[in-house]
């Protein structure tokens, strides 16, 4: 499985904070019910980290009035043996 960021963007009206993270929560995701949240440091948006098939599946575990304003990035990790043969390959 893959691993997906997700970066979900709300208003930052206090009620609208308000709003996303009960929209959120009420989904009943597991995922979704773990979401982190920056409204407290002034940065309106929750995260979210899915392990998933793929892209489309990380973005259909939204609820739709989030969906095609969320931010989703896949994650990846390198060993130190990949990154040497990829800097040695550009060298």
């Amino acid at each position: 499985m893959a691993r997906f960021f997700i970066e979900v963007p709300h208003e930052e009206e206090r009620v609208a904070c308000a709003r996303a993270i009960q929209t959120l929560q009420k989904t009943g995701s597991h995922f979704l019910t773990h979401a982190d949240y920056g409204c407290l440091d002034g940065v309106h948006k929750a995260w979210i980290i899915v392990e998933v098939e793929n892209k489309e599946i990380a973005r259909a575990i939204l609820p739709t009035e989030y969906r095609f304003q969320a931010k989703i990035v896949q994650l990846n990790k390198f060993s130190l043996e990949e990154i040497d043969e990829i800097v040695n390959h550009h060298s």
